[in-house]
C-alpha cells in the first residue's frame, strides 16, 4: 500500500479545468492552458502565478512553454505566440476551421494538428503558414517531428533528390487509424503506416534507432521503422484504449483506459511488468530516478518502484481526472479538470529509491564479482566447484 500524500501548494487562478501543463527547457517556469480560454505562467521557484494570457475566445487545448515564448492552441481554430515576460501576444497563427489540438515547436517552425482533418506547419516568427499536410480523412490529434538526417544513410539520403531543401519530417496519429510521415519542405506524404484498426491517441519516436510507437484505441502498440514503414512489433496484453506513451532506456511505458501502465522491454515485445491500483483510466504518465508517475480519471497521482511495479505513495486531493504531470528538483506538478495546479514534495520518495537503487547495484557488483571469480575458477577446477556447491 501507497502512503498518501498532502500537496505543498494548491494553485486555484483557473476558472476552468487545466488541460495541459509544459514545462519551460531551463526548468524555470511552468505554463498552464485551461477551458477558461486562458494560459497562465508559473515559477517553479514559488510556484506563484507570474503571468496571465488572454486573448482566446474559446477554450485553451494544449499548450507549449520555450524558454522566451509561450504557445497555446485553442477551439477557436487559432494558435498563439506569448511573450513571457510581458505577457503580450506575439502573434496569431489563422488557417485551421476547426479546433486545434496540438502543437509542437521544433527548430523554427510550428507545428499544429486540428479537427479540420490537416496539419500545418508555420514560421514560428513570421506568423506565416509554411504548409499544409493533407490528406488524412479525419482528425489529427497527435505529432511528432525528425529530421532524415537522425535516421537516413547517405545512399538513402541521395534517393530523395527533392526533398534535399530540407530534410525536416512529421509524423501525424489521426482518429482515421493512420499514422502519416510527411516531407516539411512539401508536404508530400512520405509513409502512411497502416494497421491499427483504431484512432491514434500518442506517438513516441525514437529518431536514432528509427523506430516510432504509436497507442490506438484498438488496445495496441505498434511499433514502426520510419524509414521503410514497416510494422515491427504489436504489443497486445492491454484491454482498453492505450492513451499515454513513454520511452526510457529502450523501455516503453503504456497508460490505458484499462487501469492499468504497463512496461516492455522494446528488444524482444516483452511485457515486464504491470502497473495496478488506479480506480479508472490512466491519462498521463512520467518516469523520473527509477520511479513511474501516474495521473488518472480517479483524480489521483501515484508514484510507483518502476522495476518492481510496487505502488509506493498516493498523492490525493484533486476532484477531477489529472490531464498532465511535470516534474521539476524533485517536485511533482499535477494539472486537473478541477482547475487546480498541485505541488508536491517527492524528494522523500525519490531519496529512498536512490537508496534502493545504490544498495541493489552493491549486490549486483558483489554477485557479478563472485560470478567472474567462480568463471574462472570453473576454467581450472569445474568438478570441484560444482561439488563444492552441491550442485
Amino acid at each position: 500500500m501507497g502512503n498518501s500524500g498532502s500537496a505543498v501548494k494548491v494553485c486555484t487562478d483557473h476558472q476552468g479545468g487545466i488541460n495541459w501543463l509544459s514545462l519551460s527547457p531551463d526548468g524555470q517556469r511552468l505554463l498552464t492552458g485551461s477551458e477558461d480560454g486562458t494560459a497562465r505562467l508559473w515559477s517553479t521557484a514559488d510556484s506563484q502565478c507570474h503571468g496571465h494570457f488572454q486573448g482566446h475566445e474559446s477554450y485553451i487545448t494544449f499548450c507549449h512553454l520555450e524558454n522566451e515564448a509561450a504557445f497555446t492552441c485553442s477551439a477557436d481554430h487559432t494558435i498563439r505566440k506569448w511573450d513571457v515576460v510581458t505577457g503580450q501576444c506575439l502573434a496569431i497563427y489563422r488557417g485551421h476551421t476547426s479546433i486545434v489540438n496540438r502543437i509542437l515547436v521544433a527548430k523554427d517552425y510550428l507545428f499544429s494538428g486540428s479537427y479540420d482533418r490537416t496539419a500545418r506547419c508555420w514560421s514560428v516568427d513570421k506568423e506565416k503558414q509554411i504548409q499544409e499536410f493533407r490528406g488524412h480523412r479525419n482528425c489529427v490529434l497527435t505529432l511528432a517531428h525528425y529530421s532524415s538526417r537522425d535516421v537516413l544513410e547517405e545512399e538513402e539520403e541521395e534517393e530523395e533528390e527533392e526533398e534535399k531543401v530540407s530534410r525536416d519530417l512529421l509524423v501525424t496519429g489521426s482518429t482515421d487509424c493512420t499514422v502519416k510521415v510527411w516531407w516539411v519542405s512539401s508536404g508530400r506524404c512520405y509513409q502512411t503506416l497502416l494497421g491499427h484498426t483504431g484512432a491514434v491517441l500518442c506517438l513516441i519516436l525514437d529518431a536514432p534507432n528509427r523506430e516510432l510507437f504509436s497507442g490506438s484505441t484498438d488496445y495496441t502498440i505498434r511499433t514502426w521503422n520510419i524509414v521503410t514503414g514497416e510494422q515491427l512489433k504489436v504489443f497486445k496484453e492491454h484491454q482498453g484504449s492505450v492513451i499515454c506513451l513513454e520511452l526510457v532506456n529502450r523501455h516503453l511505458y503504456s497508460g490505458s483506459a484499462d487501469r492499468t501502465v504497463k512496461c516492455w522491454f522494446v528488444d524482444t515485445g516483452e511485457r515486464i511488468q504491470t502497473y495496478k491500483a488506479h480506480k479508472h483510466s490512466v491519462s498521463t504518465l512520467k518516469y523520473h530516478a527509477g520511479i513511474l508517475f501516474t495521473g488518472s480519471g480517479d483524480a489521483c497521482a501515484r508514484a510507483f518502484n518502476s522495476r518492481s511495479g510496487v505502488l509506493q505513495k498516493i498523492f490525493r486531493g484533486h476532484k477531477f481526472i489529472i490531464n498532465c504531470i511535470q516534474i521539476h528538483n524533485e517536485l511533482l506538478y499535477t494539472a486537473s479538470h478541477d482547475g487546480t495546479l498541485r505541488v508536491w514534495d517527492i524528494r522523500g520518495i525519490c531519496k529512498r529509491n536512490k537508496r534502493r537503487l545504490k544498495k541493489e547495484r552493491s549486490v549486483q557488483g558483489r554477485s557479478s564479482q563472485k560470478g567472474s571469480l567462480a568463471r574462472l575458477f570453473n576454467n581450472k577446477v569445474g568438478c570441484m566447484i560444482q561439488q563444492e556447491n552441491g550442485e
